[in-house]
């Protein structure tokens, strides 16, 4: 029953904005450290953002002051906010929750987004 679902991957223009989300179910999700990863074509995967269970939140460089991350417990949901988007920012993105402590760590499917007019 462990889940790890995403959404709001799409196409949108240079400069626009997109919001993704993942959903999590089977586990306690607000002890878990989620991030946000990307990979495109050729290239490493790599971690956006973090939010940790105490809500402290980590970006790239690539990244920081356009993208936002945050989480509602409640609702087992962590947000990645993406304005001002740049061609470069096309990638799939995937949501990953890990606790290192349980050893335990799981990811989401996976959804692409493209940035080009």
């Amino acid at each position: 029953q462990v889940q790890l679902v995403e959404s709001g991957g799409g196409l949108v223009q240079p400069g626009g904005s997109l919001k993704l989300s993942c959903t999590a179910s089977g586990f306690t999700f607000s002890i878990f450290t989620v991030g946000w990863y990307r990979q495109a074509p050729g290239k490493q995967r790599e971690l956006v953002a973090s939010v940790n269970g105490g809500g402290n939140t980590r970006y790239a460089d690539s990244v920081k002051g356009r993208f936002t991350v945050s989480r509602d417990n409640a609702k087992g949901t962590v947000y990645l906010q993406m304005n001002s988007l740049k061609p470069e920012d096309t990638a799939v993105y995937y949501c990953n929750a890990k606790h290192l402590g349980l050893n335990r760590q799981y990811w989401g499917q996976g959804t692409p987004v493209t940035v080009s007019s």
